[in-house]
């Protein structure tokens, strides 16, 4: 079948306890997604990704189908995925931060993952992501589902993010 995308099978939990103080006062906007995506991958000198409203109005769609129930599924979409929840008060630039710290487990000489997830980390770093759309949605249990994703997707069996 060729290449796949491996972030399909990942999800990721934070718990709320972790969560407590880490509390922050960023918003949600398109430009705190694209800003924090944008800091990671100037580290590791990839280019800037841009917002782009379809892959936002996917991302919509699916977090309005998970705010029943929060649960990590990936949506088996067109696009690269990032999933992540949290309590209380988690906003999208948490859950991309959360995904960024994953980069201490990514080794590039190996481009594996080393002691930890990384590919959300990589996801978020990957060079031909190059659209971007997210959305983040309170679940009825009062947590919060964010989902980012990604055109085109990364995470290629065999390539480097960057």
């Amino acid at each position: 079948m060729g290449l796949y995308h491996l972030s399909l099978a990942l999800v990721v939990t934070f718990m709320a306890m972790s969560m407590l103080p880490q509390l922050s006062t960023a918003q949600n906007s398109p430009q705190d997604y694209v800003e924090a995506h944008n800091a990671a991958r100037a580290q590791v000198g990839v280019g800037p990704i841009a917002w782009d409203e379809n892959v936002a109005a996917f991302a919509r769609s699916y977090a309005s189908q998970r705010a029943g129930d929060c649960n990590l599924m990936h949506s088996g979409g067109p696009y690269g995925e990032n999933l992540a929840q949290g309590f209380p008060n988690f906003t999208g630039r948490d859950a991309v931060n959360m995904w960024i710290e994953e980069k201490p487990f990514y080794d590039y000489d190996s481009n594996t993952c080393v002691g930890g997830e990384c590919l959300h980390y990589t996801q978020v770093v990957w060079r031909d992501s190059v659209r971007l759309g997210c959305a983040r949605v309170q679940c009825n249990d009062g947590w919060w589902f964010v989902t980012c994703n990604y055109d085109p997707q990364g995470n290629f069996v065999g390539e480097r993010p960057y």
